[in-house]
């Protein structure tokens, strides 16, 4: 029975997997962020830094578990960033630099890059692995200065990558998406079905092992 642990305290991710059908254990990597993306340098491009800390997230938390359930389970780690003028946006780190970011993306398209890391542990091993990142394009309006103060004053652009949600608060000025609106939540289905196939688990074996 693969259980499925999802290496990320993200309440998007948790909702996106369990309207799906699954309820994953959840184990938070407690990765630097911030050191590794500064480890990969200027020259890396948006899919390499979010494929890589996903990697390192899955990585980590693979390399806690016990051996219960490293015995049989599948660990997948994400990391998502906006990408606009040519810089990546994670999580803002204050009201301020949330403020900031809108006045700049109000009105204007970004590319919401997630990368996803699959690993597939059997007996306390690595039997496979699959990382790629899922890109997706969305088409902010334009929020009166009131909206933004107010929604800032609500805390939830400073927990989520961006500054933004589309299935929160931030959805009232989201115009629309080009591609999977589930990637811009924090984990692509489609992406993560292919992952899991290709480290030898289905959907199918998901539901049956991780019932909700």
């Amino acid at each position: 029975m693969t259980r499925l642990v999802l290496g990320s305290a993200s309440p998007g991710r948790l909702k996106v997997l369990r309207q799906a059908g699954v309820e994953p254990l959840i184990r938070v990597s407690g990765v630097d962020e911030d050191a590794l993306t500064a480890e990969l340098g200027p020259n890396a491009s948006p899919a390499q830094v979010v494929c890589a800390l996903a990697r390192a997230k899955a990585e980590r938390v693979a390399n806690g578990l016990h051996s219960a359930l490293a015995a049989d389970c599948v660990v997948i780690g994400c990391d998502s960033m906006l990408h606009i003028d040519g810089r990546l946006c994670g999580k803002p780190g204050s009201a301020d630099e949330a403020r900031r970011q809108w006045q700049a993306i109000g009105g204007r398209s970004g590319r919401l890059y997630t990368g996803h890391a699959v690993l597939r542990l059997v007996d306390g091993e690595t039997d496979g692995r699959a990382d790629e990142a899922a890109t997706t394009t969305v088409h902010f309006g334009m929020p009166t200065p009131e909206d933004v103060a107010a929604y800032v004053d609500s805390g939830e652009p400073l927990q989520v990558a961006g500054g933004f949600t589309i299935d929160g608060l931030g959805g009232w000025f989201v115009d629309g998406v080009d591609g999977d609106p589930s990637n811009v939540i924090g984990l692509s289905l489609p992406l993560t079905r292919v992952l899991l196939q290709r480290v030898g688990v289905s959907v199918a074996a998901l539901w049956e092992a991780n019932p909700l």
